[in-house]
């Protein structure tokens, strides 16, 4: 499952789901529930932005506009913007800047020179808590956006005022990094994902375009060749990208059994019909079919790609990362190297044929999926000029290709690992690791790597490494004790994706470096009973004990208390943050988990269909390793910002990102901190990038040196990748503000934008 946030925000009281109550249960239960059902709930603890705050800290006035969305769900408007043609635009139309995904702008009106200037242009506060990863889309003076909740709204890119805004009436509960503009000259569209949804709404009035799918969207759970379609879990959270009249995307997907396959697909923009399938999990006679068990098509799932892609236009080549196969940490029902998992796969933009790929981790058991988007670049080796792609992963490396052909442009060698000691289990023997550049992140968590913040922290974090197993990567997990995995499950790279500058071929990439820890537990009791469905599902992340590991998974503990019985149906069947949805689970399975959960008896239930094969093991949860006060138990930095020259492979620079303010304020500085969302580098010599958990900071460095230049603090952390654009011959830089991985600070969905004065 994954992130559920705070239970409190939560105040709905009924679901479609919710409402049918279960028949089976036993009077124990229903005593349970119906107490539950008289629950009254707690008050919003997370708010929203009243007024977004300016660098002062102080809220917005009249010198700095502060927008609210209206409560009412769609608002009506036109996004016509007064265009100045005798003045400089610039627009930022694409996810990433550009289809190369590089996050560069060839802006340079804000430079290394007077960004010390910039100031709050102006802030638009969308009123709704939960927390913000988008990258808005600005297009001839407009912004696009989405809100936490996933409503699109059009704002004048000048002055944030509201044009537009679309409420599809499916309320989001996961993440949206973006949105896909699309012209042909006359029409203008906005794609974007509304949870398993692709909606096609006109780009002036925000209405949905009709005859696109039906009546306005495409429903991604169909078409995968699992039934029925709605019980399947598919979620846009990353943008589709553009070739021509197609829209190509992935999806987000269960970590767990049962799941669907990771298609990429195309659609026709026109219409929603779909154009193509590339099935990451081949089919029979399909190249790669062989690298799983015969049968591994009709019930393996993920091999996704959820984080995005990267689009070389002139040659008709898309780059589609993929993440693990399901279940993540234990594959004997997916024995093989599992193809094309964990691979970076050129398509065909035009058909999805498979031209090259090229595959970073085989038979995947730590969930190291390609986490970003790869960078398009023209590099500079032996005196010529090669078209490169350059893709980062979770373990904290970059792999470097020639984007026509595949070829590695630095070597890569082949490394032998140990074998798995659990039964049914079959590591690969070998996986793979570029020469060049050097890790970004730490790769052996040793004893002189941990904490040394107090001498208290340091003991603790020494006595429980010594019941770790620390020996790098690819170590198989195994029964007898936890195995260390560092950089951690959020890596090393993250979804934000590094920016890469076309004029020097460096790569900025902001990385984390903390550990974590995993294991395996062999599964006992009926599967088809309370706990047998929340061991194979939610203990991976909740743990077997529900204790969870704040703040990125959050105790079950007396869920009961805070949450009634619905609001928990909701939840499990629509998902929330980073926990997909598990709308597979029958009536029956959805109560007995409820009823575990709020501390009845575990009884077995009818089953909705056979349990996935060869699932003997579970993962016991994701253990951040943090010492008792909650602070990385290694020590810094815990997270980075590195400048890699690609022609060279070489360092220019590496500082680290981030810091406590409590920590800080006690002299600790400069520790680096966990951070999500990207770089974006301009022309003007700088790299913007906010990212940060707990600090709040969003920050304007030296491209060439590092040197921080300029900073501000947000009013929540900047956990998506900023934009820069140009209207009417001023530059402007935005970012979304959302936090919510902070569980000591608020969350909310604010744009803030700069420009100088």
């Amino acid at each position: 499952m994954g992130d559920w946030g705070d239970y409190g925000r939560l105040h709905s009281r009924s679901s479609p789901d919710a409402r049918k109550m279960p028949r089976l249960l036993d009077q124990g239960v229903w005593v349970l529930l119906f107490a539950s059902f008289l629950w009254t709930g707690r008050s919003d603890a997370q708010g929203t932005a009243q007024g977004c705050v300016s660098r002062s800290g102080r809220q917005s006035s009249s010198a700095v506009s502060a927008q609210s969305i209206p409560r009412a769900a769609t608002v009506a408007g036109f996004a016509r913007i007064h265009i100045d043609a005798s003045r400089a635009q610039r627009d930022w139309a694409v996810y990433g800047g550009d289809p190369a995904s590089d996050h560069y702008s060839p802006l340079r009106q804000i430079n290394r020179n007077n960004v010390k200037r910039l100031v709050q242009a102006w802030c638009f506060d969308a009123g709704e808590t939960g927390g913000l990863q988008t990258s808005p889309l600005v297009v001839d003076g407009v912004l696009f956006g989405i809100s936490p909740t996933q409503k699109t709204f059009a704002l004048d890119a000048t002055d944030g005022k509201l044009l537009w805004r679309f409420d599809s009436g499916v309320k989001g509960t996961q993440p949206d990094r973006g949105l896909a503009y699309w012209s042909d000259g006359s029409e203008k569209r906005i794609l974007v994902g509304v949870m398993n949804f692709l909606y096609a709404l006109d780009a002036v009035t925000g209405k949905p375009v009709r005859t696109f799918g039906n009546n306005g969207r495409v429903d991604l759970r169909e078409g995968l060749g699992r039934f029925p379609a709605e019980a399947q879990s598919v979620y846009l959270t990353s943008p589709g990208i553009i070739y021509k009249d197609l829209i190509i995307v992935g999806g987000r997907e269960p970590e767990t059994l049962p799941g669907p396959p990771g298609d990429v697909r195309a659609y026709d923009v026109h219409t929603g019909k779909m154009a193509w399938t590339f099935h990451t999990i081949p089919h029979p006679g399909e190249f790669g079919y062989e690298t799983w068990p015969k049968d591994a098509w009709t019930y393996s799932g993920g091999a996704n790609n959820w984080a995005g892609m990267a689009l070389d236009a002139k040659r008709g080549i898309v780059y589609a990362p993929t993440g693990s196969a399901a279940m993540d940490f234990y594959g004997a029902n997916r024995i093989g190297d599992d193809l094309f998992a964990d691979s970076l796969i050129a398509l065909d933009a035009r058909t999805g044929k498979r031209l090259w790929h090229f595959q970073d981790v085989r038979h995947d058991l730590w969930d190291r999926d390609f986490p970003a988007p790869p960078v398009l670049l023209t590099l500079k080796r032996d005196g010529k000029e090669i078209d490169a792609v350059a893709q980062t992963t979770k373990h904290g490396f970059v792999y470097v290709f020639d984007r026509e052909n595949g070829t590695p442009l630095f070597p890569i060698e082949y490394h032998k690992y140990p074998a798995s000691t659990v039964q049914g289990e079959a590591a690969a023997e070998q996986q793979p690791l570029p020469v060049k550049p050097a890790p970004y992140s730490r790769q052996l968590l040793t004893e002189d790597l941990l904490t040394t913040r107090t001498p208290e922290a340091h003991q603790w974090a020494l006595e429980k490494f010594k019941t770790f197993r620390s020996a790098g990567q690819f170590v198989p997990f195994s029964v007898d004790k936890d195995t260390v995995v560092f950089p951690g499950f959020d890596g090393g790279g993250e979804w934000g994706g590094p920016a890469g500058d076309p004029e020097t071929g460096i790569l900025y990439v902001n990385a984390n470096d903390v550990a974590w820890t995993g294991a395996l537990a062999k599964n006992t009791g009926p599967a088809a009973s309370g706990r047998g469905i929340y061991g194979s599902q939610c203990a991976a992340c909740h743990q077997d004990n529900m204790q969870g590991s704040p703040p990125n998974f959050p105790p079950l503990v007396g869920v009961g208390d805070r949450l009634s019985p619905p609001q928990i149906a909701a939840i499990i069947r629509q998902g929330k943050g980073r926990m997909n949805g598990f709308p597979n689970l029958s009536d029956d399975e959805l109560y007995a988990l409820i009823g575990f959960l709020m501390g009845a008896e575990s009884k077995e239930v009818q089953s909705s269909g056979p349990p996935p094969p060869g699932m003997d093991y579970r993962f016991t949860g994701y253990h951040k390793f943090l010492d008792p006060e909650g602070y990385p138990a290694v020590a810094p930095p815990w997270g980075t910002l590195n400048a890699i020259n690609l022609n060279t492979g070489e360092y220019v620079w590496k500082i680290p990102l981030g810091e406590y303010p409590e920590l800080a304020a006690k002299g600790m500085k400069g520790t680096g901190t966990e951070n999500y969302g990207g770089p974006i580098v301009t022309a003007g010599g700088l790299v913007f990038i906010g990212s940060t958990n707990f600090d709040r900071k969003f920050r304007a460095f030296d491209k060439a040196t590092g040197e921080l230049l300029w900073e501000t603090t947000l009013p929540f952390a900047g956990n998506a990748t900023p934009a820069t654009y140009e209207v009417n011959g001023k530059q402007f830089v935005v970012i979304g503000a959302g936090g919510g991985k902070d569980p000591k600070s608020p969350s909310g969905g604010a744009y803030v934008t700069f420009a100088l004065p």
